[in-house]
């Protein structure tokens, strides 16, 4: 009898644990290297330029909005590369469908705002490194926000866009995937 109380405790403790865990991003799509999916269709690369699918669990419960962020820091620019700056995604949402960064399609939320990438376009880049430049990784980031919006516009270039998220980040999460061309 006590052994069966005692894994009753552990096992309350343990849901306990996994309901106030960490903040984190996952994927059903994202299995650690990039697919002809996600891909972009142009400076030499033929994907579909599809953005994944992600959704997060255990925002803090001061979360106010989201952003998601795509970012190549092996890119041979000094600066890295910005694939997809997201912000204004409301704090009820907690998970964007296959295809969200395509601004055609309105899969994202109607508040959220999809800002101008490295590309030069509104939405969502795919990886394409040059040729033989090694592997980049492209990190996938969800951030947690304390405020309900961000007072930018979608023509707010990612260095501003990170600037405002790194001064109202309450937390963060990331998925790493990986591509090389050879």
């Amino acid at each position: 009898m006590k052994r069966l109380y005692f894994i009753a405790i552990l096992t309350a403790i343990s849901v306990m644990s996994f309901a106030q865990g960490n903040f984190t991003l996952m994927s059903k799509e994202l299995k650690g290297q990039a697919t002809q999916e996600q891909l972009y269709n142009s400076f030499g690369c033929t994907g579909k330029n599809l953005s994944p699918q992600l959704y997060w669990v255990n925002a803090p419960s001061q979360t106010q909005s989201f952003a998601v962020t795509m970012y190549d820091p092996d890119a041979p620019t000094g600066s890295g590369w910005w694939h997809w700056v997201v912000f204004n995604i409301p704090h009820k949402c907690n998970d964007l469908p296959p295809g969200a960064g395509d601004i055609l399609k309105e899969r994202m939320p109607k508040e959220a705002i999809q800002s101008i990438n490295d590309f030069g376009q509104y939405g969502y880049g795919g990886p394409c490194p040059p040729l033989k430049d090694g592997i980049h990784q492209y990190i996938f980031t969800v951030y947690a926000l304390n405020v309900p919006n961000l007072d930018l516009t979608k023509d707010a270039s990612p260095a501003m866009v990170g600037f405002y998220l790194n001064a109202h980040t309450i937390q963060k999460a990331s998925i790493v995937v990986y591509y090389q061309r050879d």
